[in-house]
């Protein structure tokens, strides 16, 4: 079930809203199982098949989190590996089996029968969730372990599906506070607020900037500089207005219910570095990646040799979770490998403070995310390279006939550059770069949603950042924030997946 979609804001989510809080008068563990209960609606709704394998995948993994609890170190260690292996296995399986075989199937250049199998939405997030709690009870840093409270944290729709990736002592200590369960004015008028800015980010934006996307990467053929950036770009921005808006819907939805959930973007694209753009960018799975996985490995103990080899580990694993494929893995080497050369930059000193050293920086930062950004997008290898052939030159440049007469001023200028022209497109090039900028006019310099909301503590690790557009419960702000729902909600004629649900 879409968060943009009329059956979920005109029917799921009254009901659950009002079961919620009319339950919570009576009996908090109602409240919260009603809660869970809907949950679990809400994922069946995509396919009622998978309900099991999501249950049963709690229970499983609360079971061994109770055993973890107390006994004999090396026995609650073995059980602890048994437990991600068999968390690994499941997700190995669903999402990465078919790779594996069609590229078993390659290397030995013969036939091997395609292994079908269907990805369960969500599933890389309820593992990801999951694993982090069993090594959280390993090292007794786990409090709270009521099973109802286990099953609302795993299940809780706003998350359930594409994040945010929550931590234990984030989310169940908020279902066993009382106030939680008690309707708020303040909670309703914050929460709608974020998730319609979230909506509209979706609706207005992303959806009106894919189709310039998915223009150059259906069919790639050899763009030329103009088109493949145009291209790229689109895809930039809208992976970001995407992702960003369903991370600001499962807030706002979060709040309603009167618990906050983490941040997950924090204006990457304003990174001068790519270290801080994984500090920005999708901020709990960069958190679990370090906490889980690059700090176990060694993280910066060992070396810098060791610490640049913990770093490609980590970010190839992190390729490999968004998606099984080549393009994946290349996509995170390609992280690992930048966050490298920042790493040996940085301890060379050449790091400046002025002004106009960060905006450089900064759109260096950029220009090799959206170079990497092709591989995460590209259909296939081949295709990847054609347009990054054409991003940095190699197909020349060109321009739609019908802006030549406008261009006549500058004409000797494009010819001394080699730029030629070709006959139609002229509307769809002006179109493209339109929505470009538009986009990159609120990515680059505008506040973002934390910051707009800032008064209102609109997650868990929000920081005020006093400011002009600082959102504030007046007329004028229900005005505003109205006549945004209205455009968004004129919209959803036909709503589109978020693009983060195929991971």
């Amino acid at each position: 079930m879409l968060f943009n979609s009329w059956i979920f804001l005109l029917a799921f989510l009254p009901v659950t809203l009002a079961g919620f809080f009319l339950l919570g008068r009576r009996s908090h563990f109602l409240a919260a199982a009603w809660l869970a209960a809907a949950s679990l609606f809400f994922y069946g709704w995509w396919d009622l098949r998978y309900v099991p394998l999501l249950l049963a995948s709690i229970c499983f993994n609360y079971g061994c989190s109770t055993l973890l609890a107390s006994g004999p170190a090396a026995r609650r260690k073995a059980l602890l590996i048994a437990a991600i292996g068999a968390n690994l296995a499941l997700l190995g399986y669903y999402k990465y089996a078919g790779f594996f075989v069609s590229s078993l199937a390659a290397l030995l250049a013969q036939p091997v029968p395609a292994l079908q199998v269907m990805l369960p939405v969500g599933i890389s997030f309820f593992t990801f969730t999951q694993i982090a709690f069993l090594v959280d009870t390993y090292r007794g840093q786990v409090r709270e372990r009521r099973f109802v409270h286990y099953l609302l944290f795993v299940t809780y729709f706003p998350h359930l599906i594409a994040g945010p990736v929550l931590h234990h002592k984030e989310m169940m200590p908020q279902f066993a506070d009382r106030k939680v369960f008690r309707l708020s004015q303040e909670n309703i008028a914050v929460g709608a607020s974020i998730f319609f800015i979230g909506l509209a980010k979706k609706v207005l934006l992303a959806d009106n900037l894919a189709p310039h996307a998915g223009a150059l990467f259906n069919q790639p053929g050899e763009p030329s500089l103009l088109i493949a950036w145009s291209g790229v770009l689109a895809y930039a921005f809208q992976l970001y207005f995407d992702f960003s808006g369903y991370s600001d819907m499962a807030i706002g939805l979060s709040r309603l219910f009167g618990v906050k959930l983490p941040l997950n973007f924090d204006s990457p694209y304003k990174a001068a570095n790519i270290a801080e753009f994984w500090r920005r960018w999708h901020m709990t799975l960069s958190r679990f990646l370090r906490d889980y996985l690059y700090i176990p490995l060694g993280g910066n103990r060992h070396g810098g040799a060791r610490r640049y080899l913990n770093l490609m580990v980590t970010m190839v694993l992190g390729g490999l979770w968004h998606g099984a494929g080549w393009n994946f893995l290349i996509w995170g080497a390609l992280h690992g490998a930048f966050l490298g050369i920042h790493g040996a930059w940085r301890s060379l000193g050449f790091c400046g403070q002025s002004a106009a050293w960060r905006i450089a920086a900064t759109a260096l930062t950029f220009m090799a995310v959206c170079t990497a950004w092709v591989f995460f997008r590209a259909t296939d290898l081949p295709s990847a390279l054609a347009i990054l052939g054409g991003l940095y030159g190699g197909n020349g440049i060109a321009l739609p006939d019908a802006l030549a007469r406008a261009l006549t001023p500058v004409q000797p200028l494009l010819a001394a550059i080699n730029v030629s022209y070709y006959l139609g497109g002229g509307a769809a090039f002006v179109d493209s770069w339109t929505w470009i900028a538009i986009a990159a006019l609120l990515a680059f310099a505008c506040p973002n949603t934390q910051q707009i909301m800032c008064l209102a503590e609109p997650a868990l690790d929000a920081k005020p950042v006093i400011n002009g557009l600082a959102w504030r419960p007046t007329r004028r702000w229900a005005a505003a924030l109205a006549g945004l729902a209205l455009a968004s909600m004129l919209s959803l004629n036909r709503p589109a997946e978020f693009l983060y649900f195929q991971f």
